[in-house]
């Protein structure tokens, strides 16, 4: 009798045993994908942080004033959103042309830019006759790409007084410029972009000319908006 209630025991002990490791093992499992979640949203946040540095001023180094036109707003009286798109394809284009020398005449070029990704995020609405800022800043420089952050900023609602001339209007300004003290600090619109640049005859990528690559690496901004998170 004695040795069939001691193996009872054993038998009940061992059930309680498994029954416990079999708990332990699920909250384990359940351990785990809290820990991934945990993570992703760490990751996320931290992602998030980062995009939102490209809505600020400070983190541009160049600068062009876009002019906006009347057929730029649709019926809702503010500028359609297509529309950014030429915006930005008009700054990139114009830092191209006059700090980089590219000829933007197929004919005669032996390099052309095909612009492969865009992509915009709009924070606020701007209207016509509103005449923003767009910033450009180069994130990265590939043998035959480049990709571009871009964003436009509107001018301060308290209409700040400048002093504007052609040169400004041809050349555009850099960091630093009095020009950025008229227009708001935080981006209505903000923009990535990248080109592809290939040869004008085959149409295969083709590699930056050094001078080129110099006048990009002039406004490269991965410095820039790495320093302004900490």
């Amino acid at each position: 009798m004695s040795s069939h209630l001691n193996e009872s025991r054993e038998v009940n002990r061992a059930a309680i045993g498994r029954r416990q490791t079999m708990r332990l093992l699920v909250h384990l499992s359940m351990l785990r994908p809290f820990a991934t979640v945990v993570k992703y949203y760490s990751a996320t946040s931290q992602a998030s942080d980062f995009e939102n540095t490209y809505q600020l001023q400070e983190a541009y180094p160049y600068f062009l004033p876009i002019q906006t036109r009347w057929q730029d707003n649709d019926q809702y009286g503010h500028v359609n959103n297509i529309v950014y798109h030429g915006y930005f394809d008009t700054l990139i284009n114009h830092y191209l042309i006059r700090y980089c020398g590219l000829n933007a005449n197929r004919q005669t070029s032996s390099m052309v830019g095909f612009i492969v990704s865009c992509k915009c995020s709009f924070h606020a609405p701007m209207m016509f006759p509103q005449n923003p800022l767009a910033a450009l800043g180069v994130e990265r420089i590939g043998r035959s790409s480049v990709h571009y952050r871009v964003a436009l900023f509107k001018p301060r609602p308290d209409r700040i007084l400048l002093s504007l001339d052609y040169d400004l209007l041809s050349d555009g300004c850099y960091s630093g410029s009095p020009l950025l003290k008229g227009f708001e600090t935080m981006a209505c619109t903000t923009g990535r972009s990248i080109h592809v640049f290939v040869d004008a005859a085959s149409e295969k990528p083709k590699e930056l000319p050094k001078h080129f690559r110099m006048q990009l690496e002039k406004i490269l901004l991965q410095p820039r908006a790495a320093n302004l998170m900490f």
